[in-house]
Formats: C-alpha cells, sequence, structure tokens
C-alpha cells in the first residue's frame, strides 16, 4: 500500500463503555497494519458525563501518534459530533464508525480499499443479512421499516442508510459538513446529498464483531426523527 494515502478515523463518544480505550489502542495498530497506510484517531467527546477521565486522553495520545480529542459540554448528538471531528480531518480518506469498533476488521478494510482502490467517492457500509440476527427486535422493526420509508420517498439506490460504519475521500468532506441533523437520521441526510450531487458511491457489505452489545435505544428521539425525515424529503441537497 502506498504510504503518501493517509485516514482519519473519527469516533464519536458519549459516557463509553468499559474498556473502550484499550479498544481504540488495539483497533488502531489492527487497521494500521492490515490498511499499510497511517491512521489519525479524531475523538469527538459529545458532552459525557461520564466514563473519560484525563488520564484515558494521555493514554490515546501517547499510544497513538497522529490523536486529537474534541471536547465540549452538553449531548448534541452522534450527527454534530461527527461534523466537529470530520471538520478536524485533512487526511485523503476519512472514515467513521463508532467508539467500540462494533464492525470488523475486514469490513473496515473494505471501505477503505473501495475508496482508495476502486476510486469511489464515498463508501456506504451496509448490513448482510447475519446482522439482523445480533439485533434486538425491536431495533430491526425500526430499521426495516425506515428503509421501507426511504425507498418510497427518495429515489437512491441505497435504502440502508444508517449502518455506522461509512468512509469518503476528503473531496466530499464539504457534503458531510453540510449536514444538519444533529441525530439518528443524519446519515440519510448524507447520504441523499451525496447521491444527489452525483457523487461515485458503492454500498459495501459489512459485518458485525461477535462480541457487540447493543446500547438501549431512547425512544423518545423517534418523534424529533419524524420531524427530521420529513424535512430531508423537502430540503434541497
Amino acid at each position: 500500500m502506498d504510504n503518501a494515502v493517509s485516514c482519519t478515523i473519527v469516533l464519536p463518544c458519549y459516557n463509553p463503555q468499559q474498556y473502550w480505550v484499550s479498544r481504540i489502542v488495539e483497533q488502531h495498530k489492527a487497521l494500521s497494519a492490515r490498511l499499510g497506510a497511517p491512521i489519525s484517531i479524531v475523538l469527538v467527546n459529545d458532552g459525557s458525563t461520564t466514563g473519560i477521565t484525563q488520564n484515558d486522553i494521555d493514554i490515546l495520545r501517547k499510544e497513538i501518534p497522529s490523536f486529537e480529542y474534541v471536547t465540549y459540554a452538553g449531548n448534541k448528538g452522534k450527527g454534530y459530533a461527527l461534523r466537529q471531528g470530520v471538520a478536524r480531518a485533512d487526511t485523503d480518506i476519512i472514515i467513521y464508525t463508532d467508539i467500540d469498533f462494533p464492525y470488523s476488521t475486514d469490513s473496515v478494510a473494505s471501505i477503505f480499499e473501495t475508496l482508495y482502490k476502486e476510486g469511489y467517492d464515498i463508501a456506504i457500509g451496509i448490513k448482510n443479512s447475519s446482522y439482523y440476527a445480533k439485533v434486538p427486535p425491536v431495533r430491526r422493526y425500526i430499521s426495516k421499516i425506515l428503509r421501507s420509508l426511504i425507498g418510497i420517498f427518495f429515489r437512491i439506490p441505497v435504502t440502508d442508510t444508517q449502518c455506522g460504519l461509512k468512509g469518503f475521500k476528503c473531496e466530499v468532506k464539504d457534503v458531510f459538513l453540510s449536514t444538519t441533523i444533529n441525530r439518528y437520521l443524519f446519515d440519510l441526510e448524507f447520504v441523499r446529498n451525496v447521491y444527489k450531487q452525483q457523487y461515485k458511491a458503492k454500498p459495501v457489505p459489512v459485518q458485525l464483531n461477535n462480541n457487540v452489545v447493543f446500547r438501549r435505544m431512547n425512544y423518545r428521539l423517534l418523534i424529533p426523527e419524524i420531524i427530521n425525515f420529513v424535512k430531508i424529503i423537502f430540503r434541497k441537497p
């Protein structure tokens, strides 16, 4: 792999679970070796009230040569957090995922290689058939309803927009930063804008790790996200 190709992985973080620091260090080493490219990490603390200490950040700065920490008060949502992290990325390729790296190393490598080797502008992780076997029933039901609605209201090739692993070239950075949704549906807004602006996109099947633990979903967010869904329908990309 050409070491001139650089990559940033942006990780949003809110009240992280135990062992999150060692997980980041472990995955950074594994992916650096697998991709053969310098990897920067941008960690965005989305208003956490527990789980993060100064010692945690000091360890990450020591273990990861190119590490940046972004923090602010108040939980503002994953979309907001990712925009803060992406804004600081200046590498050829930008990938975002969750702090526990729920997707396999092969999956992250596939996202990277789709951009680097195949020349696509954006690689959109999509869930394979085994994914839903690991998802709690209510989440699975909501996901399938959303995919049906996306198929009805949006003329885009991908209905599985909410997978938590995506990557794009630096040329697409401004498209991501132009999104306005702060929580769940920022992914839909981004994917819809990418297709509407005719960037070269490819859906990439990804695989969950076996030990993934899903957090409890806050169902109070469903009503605001229904409103956001309607806004995206009528908003120009």
